[in-house]
């Protein structure tokens, strides 16, 4: 009998044991829920396809990857909170939306601070870019798994003067977002800024009542700019970030090996979209000048210079950390 009972009890230990690795074994895979503005045909919108692709080979089963496009699960500017609140689990925010919540995040919006897409990946992959990434981690709890270039702005003129210094851009009134910040950036630049919704620039710059107007390469040809205006400056006085990002309510219930293929599958997805992004940027130079337009680089440095100095000076910076600017240019 003692014998029967002990056999008995291996049998339930037994039992017990497969049932739980059964259980382990088929266990739901973790939804991610990805909510973004951008376009299905937008490079930002194709590296979500590309880190959920990733995801599958790494950890097949392990992830449901749902990618919601053209704003359709939350609206623009409103991903931050979401996340916060458990509702939501991946998006790709900008710096403009966390320096919201963390003021000295203001200046990655400032001009002239990150040099080239190189530069921003330099930036934010060095104990300085970790530091700032940690700040959004513990006041915001959202856990920021890599940056994306989002492009470059130009300057975009109707007039055939020779743009060399900010100096040159004295009284030129250039089109720039409603904002202070921008509108701020538009001084900085040497220019009188003129707050112009974005739907009327193409008449603006077509009549005279604006000078010129700023963007990425790829929207002066979207929005057709070329077709009223002489040149094209390349100031890139802004060199635009998007923070593929995720929910630390989420992050936290990752093994550590899934968190490995989590930040892996959102480097090859970056990478995919700064290869993109650039070559498509290169490519329409050429697109520009082929149109009739002259296309050129001034002296960058005279701008950075300007800009910056006047950035220092200004209530914008006064919630930036000592000596961030000097950190920032410093890196390579």
């Amino acid at each position: 009998m003692h014998n029967k009972a002990l056999s008995i009890l291996s049998g339930i230990i037994l039992g017990a044991a497969a049932i739980s690795l059964s259980t382990t074994a088929i266990a739901d895979p973790l939804k991610i829920r990805i909510s973004s503005p951008a376009v299905e045909t937008d490079w930002h919108a194709r590296m979500l396809t590309v880190f959920k692709d990733e995801l599958e080979k790494t950890s097949p089963g392990q992830f449901d990857v749902n990618i919601f496009l053209n704003a359709s699960l939350f609206k623009q500017g409103t991903e931050p909170a979401a996340m916060q609140r458990g509702n939501l689990d991946m998006a790709m925010i900008s710096a403009q939306d966390i320096s919201k919540q963390i003021p000295e995040w203001s200046v990655f919006t400032a001009g002239y601070l990150i040099r080239s897409p190189e530069h921003q990946q330099h930036v934010f992959n060095s104990p300085l870019g970790q530091q700032f990434y940690k700040m959004v981690e513990e006041k915001m709890h959202i856990k920021i798994l890599d940056v994306g270039y989002l492009g470059s702005r130009e300057l975009n003129l109707r007039d055939d003067k020779e743009i060399r210094t900010p100096a040159d851009l004295a009284g030129e009134k250039l089109r720039m977002p409603g904002s202070k910040e921008w509108q701020f950036l538009g001084q900085a630049l040497g220019a009188n800024p003129v707050p112009l919704a974005f739907g009327e620039v193409y008449t603006a710059l077509q009549t005279g009542a604006v000078d010129g107007q700023d963007n990425p390469l790829p929207t002066v040809q979207a929005a057709k700019f070329y077709e009223v205006t002489k040149q094209i400056v390349l100031t890139n006085h802004l060199v635009d970030a998007i923070f593929l990002s995720m929910s630390m309510k989420t992050y936290d219930k990752l093994t550590d090996e899934q968190k490995q293929h989590v930040q892996e599958a959102a480097a090859k997805a970056v990478a995919f979209n700064n290869a993109g992004r650039i070559a498509d940027e290169q490519k329409l130079v050429q697109f520009f000048r082929d149109q009739g337009l002259k296309v050129y680089e001034p002296d960058v440095n005279a701008f950075r210079q300007h800009v910056q100095e006047m950035y220092k000076s200004s209530e914008i910076a006064k919630s930036w950390p000592a000596g961030v600017v000097d950190q920032i240019n410093a890196i390579q």
